[in-house]
Parts: C-alpha cells; structure tokens; sequence
C-alpha cells in the first residue's frame, strides 16, 4: 500500500491499493475514489466496540473499501485545520490518541477504547475516553493545528495544558495534576488544571484543538437581536 499526504492547511490524504487490500474510516470519511473500490459498511467488531467508537468521537458504522484490481486509489480529508499523521502500528507499538484523531486505517489494526484514570477523565481536558491502536499496520490520525513530537526519556514528565494532548505512545503514562498558587489558579488563564506525561515514549502535542478553537469565536457569532 503506498500513500500520499498532501495539502496545506487542510490535508488530505490519497492511497493506493493493490487488488484485495483494504482499508477501513467512519461512516462518511471518503472524499472521492477511483472506479474499481468496493465499500461495505458495518458496526465493525460488533455492537460492543461499535458504542465504544461513538463514546471516542468516532461513529457506530464503518466502510471498509477494498480494491477489486490494482492501482485503485482513495482520497480522504481532514475536517479541520491541522495535521494527517501516519503511525506504524505493530507489537511494542500501541498508541493512545484524542477523541476523534482516526481517520482511516488497514484492517489489520484493531481501535478500541482507552480509559484514562478517573481525576485525568474529570479533568484533563480529553475525557474519560480516548482511541487506542494496537494490532499491526497503518493508521492515519488528524491532528489538530501544527504538532510537535517529543521523545520521553525514562522518568521524563512534561505538563501540558489541556487540549493540546493529541497522541503518545501506550507506555507513556498520562495523568493530571492540580495548579498551584491562588493567583495562579485566578488569573493565570491555564485554568485548574494541567495535564502530565511521564516517560518513556513518544508523545504528539498540537497547538490547537477543536475546543479551544469554538471558544474563542463564539464572541464574533451572531446573535438573536432582541426586540
């Protein structure tokens, strides 16, 4: 399977499949697709995991497109202003991301639900649910704004504002921790509280998110006039 990412601002991402290969995306993912694709749409791994997917930002039902010859190809695009990451999924290779980060992926790799810790779900800006990627494989993530990859050494905790955790690696430990100092808390615009990832691992930062971004239009939306 060969792939392209390309775009500015708005990415899109186009892959080539050879006769018999196959990816999968939510209900509704594909933006245009070469003649010789078949599709097939299905709660993908049953009731159970297909709840789970609407609870991680994704929906119930998933297409699966397979190339009936070789050389089909298939464009998917983001839905938001950032980045499409590609990640190699495979054993030692688990990743965790934000709520809806999937794009597509091979069949090959499972996506399941990852359950943070309980004051992390309350409070660390990403809920109690988050995707998790195991099996082997490509998966194709979209990012939020642009993204910074840092390499966690061993013991190595960096704090991160809300919001702006978009991926890390399953061995990266994630958790929250309380702001501290009154004057902070009131006016230092960071808010309660911050979240913290403790190598080792990879992890994936994004400069905005979707929340963040809503927040600060909603002064410029219109309003009903009153009369």
């Amino acid at each position: 399977m060969k792939y392209l990412i390309w775009g500015d601002n708005l990415p899109a991402v186009t892959i080539e499949l050879d006769r018999g290969e196959s990816i999968y995306t939510q209900s509704g993912g594909m933006s245009w697709m070469t003649d010789g694709i078949s599709m097939e749409t299905n709660a993908r791994g049953g009731l159970g995991k297909a709840l789970g997917r609407m609870f991680s930002g994704d929906s119930i039902f998933q297409a699966t497109y397979t190339a009936q010859y070789d050389g089909c190809s298939i464009t998917l695009a983001s839905s938001f202003p950032g980045n499409i990451m590609p990640l190699e999924v495979g054993p030692g290779r688990e990743y965790i991301a934000q709520k809806g980060a999937f794009l597509c992926a091979q069949p090959t790799v499972d996506m399941s639900v990852a359950f943070t810790r309980a004051k992390a779900g309350f409070f660390g800006g990403e809920g109690f649910i988050l995707q998790r990627f195991s099996g082997y494989g490509l998966v194709f993530l979209e990012l939020d704004g642009s993204v910074s990859e840092i390499d966690l050494l061993p013991g190595q905790l960096i704090k991160v504002d809300t919001g702006n955790v978009a991926a890390f690696e399953s061995t990266v430990e994630y958790s929250v921790e309380t702001v501290k100092g009154f004057k902070n808390i009131l006016f230092g615009g960071e808010g309660l509280f911050l979240s913290t990832l403790r190598g080792p691992g990879k992890v994936w930062l994004q400069t905005m998110s979707v929340v963040s971004l809503a927040e600060k239009l909603i002064p410029y939306l219109p309003t009903k006039s009153s009369n």
